[in-house]
């Protein structure tokens, strides 16, 4: 039974991956074909021939004039996903056409709806503008994960393991030490973690790219939005320092880590980050700096969950882990994803 929830959005690629050429990712288990039309337009079809299944993304596929011709028999297929030509014949078959996937782009973030095309409400995409904003400078990447992405989910709601896993780089002793506070909005099906450090040290993370040094106020607020989107709104300032009645905070460095959990299979997983700054926007350096350092962060994670991917599956049937007061924003969140998997007409526990 699928452990992955459908009738749900997922990010399949961020806007800049996809050109004027064949692009394919699996996304749940479902291989889709991209391209870019000339206007600009995205198209996301199922990556398969109608008529013998080739891969459109396979050369010698090709993209001509917005269309793609098969590279096995030359079956072309327009961006609504209709056949218009077929070898040998004038009569193209009724049922050789691509069911297109709804598509949105979006926050820098190109969304398709897997599942129900008919259940693909636009307005339910979680939002994260700060992605493609001008006040602030964004840099991003992508990494394959060999693991479920469930075990994700765990990991970065659970940001004790940044002392331990991260050292060295954003981990401090202080992060496993301090407390936490979880909320869950049902309605919204949003999970809240917050932690705030008042006096903290300082991680080189942060401390090279802010030029703030020693102790630090060190705020982390994380809103997971079930099953795709996750953000930790970072607020990272001088100790005693809290923001004005107004909302405004002119003390503090404001940073916004963005992850796309997008499963890949049952146990593989697209690991899509962003780190998006409303400080030294043309600073190129500092741009460099966090770009490095936080793909260095994110394989430390691939490798461990790597790893735990390879226990997990070899765990026998009924077994019981321990869990934590850390572990309430994890547990919340697989509660929420145990909850859309009950509304689909197959379902399965999160493992």
């Amino acid at each position: 039974m699928s452990s992955i929830p459908r009738n749900q959005w997922y990010v399949a690629a961020y806007s800049s991956e996809i050109g004027q050429d064949l692009f394919s990712r699996t996304i749940c288990g479902e291989p889709i074909l991209f391209w870019r039309t000339r206007s600009g337009q995205v198209t996301a079809v199922p990556d398969r021939c109608v008529h013998r299944r080739f891969p459109l993304s396979q050369a010698p596929s090709r993209l001509v004039d917005d269309q793609v011709v098969c590279g096995y028999h030359g079956f072309t297929y327009g961006t609504d996903g209709k056949c218009v030509f077929v070898p040998g014949q004038n009569r193209i078959p009724r049922t050789a056409r691509l069911l297109p996937y709804p598509l949105v782009e979006q926050d820098s973030f190109v969304w398709v709806f897997i599942g129900d095309a008919a259940k693909a409400d636009v307005s339910s995409i979680p939002r994260a503008p700060y992605l493609d904003s001008p006040a602030y400078t964004t840099v991003a990447g992508m990494e394959p994960l060999r693991a479920r992405f469930s075990l994700l989910v765990d990991n970065l709601l659970d940001l004790s393991h940044e002392t331990y896993l991260h050292g060295g780089y954003i981990g401090t002793p202080e992060v496993a030490a301090t407390p936490i506070t979880t909320e869950v909005d049902d309605g919204a099906g949003i999970v809240y973690v917050s932690r705030h450090m008042d006096d903290a040290e300082c991680p080189p993370f942060y401390a090279k790219s802010t030029g703030l040094q020693g102790r630090i106020s060190r705020w982390q607020d994380i809103e997971y939005t079930p099953p795709c989107l996750y953000k930790l709104h970072s607020r990272i300032a001088p100790v005693g320092s809290v923001p004005n009645p107004d909302g405004s905070d002119p003390d503090a460095f404001h940073v916004e880590v963005v992850y796309a959990i997008t499963p890949e299979t049952e146990h593989s997983t697209h690991d899509f980050w962003s780190v998006a700054r409303d400080f030294a926007l043309g600073d190129e350096e500092v741009s460099k700096f966090l770009a490095e350092n936080n793909r260095t962060v994110v394989l430390q994670d691939v490798e461990a969950l790597n790893v735990l991917e390879g226990v997990v599956s070899a765990e026998p049937a009924g077994y019981q882990e321990l869990s934590i007061n850390i572990d309430t924003g994890g547990l919340a969140a697989r509660r929420l994803l145990q909850r859309q998997l009950a509304q689909q007409p197959t379902s399965a526990a999160i493992s």
